[in-house]
């Protein structure tokens, strides 16, 4: 058992940032808080595709000296995946954080309960 786990320890640290990441999302009201463990998320997401798409012994998948064997080769998807998920990746944290900024400009807390609740004392205001 020792031995499968010690094989596969890079994906064991993916699913245990994984989680990391997943605490983080739920346990914390700060918004701050939250983007980082979405971030985490990400990253765990990203080094277990990674992690899945290296095979020992092959190489990147260049056409060199005529050899065109696709055993010789890694798998190019996941890092394709990994690229693409990153870009994305970077333009939700963009729109998560100016959305934060916007928040705090309008709430002057960064704190969902806080947030939730003087949001709800404006609506009654102006269902008034």
């Amino acid at each position: 058992m020792l031995q499968v786990l010690w094989d596969n320890r890079i994906q064991c640290a993916a699913v245990i940032l994984f989680a990391v990441g997943f605490a983080t999302l739920l346990l914390h009201r700060n918004l701050l808080k939250k983007i980082i463990g979405l971030n985490i998320m990400d990253t765990a997401t990203y080094l277990f595709l990674t992690s899945i798409g290296y095979i020992a012994g092959r190489e990147a998948p260049i056409v060199t000296d005529g050899i065109t064997e696709t055993a010789r080769y890694v798998n190019p998807l996941p890092a394709g995946l990994v690229l693409t998920g990153i870009v994305v990746s970077v333009s939700v944290t963009a729109l998560m954080l100016a959305l934060t900024v916007r928040l705090y400009q309008r709430y002057h807390t960064l704190n969902l309960d806080e947030i939730y609740m003087r949001a709800k004392e404006e609506q009654e205001v102006d269902d008034e």
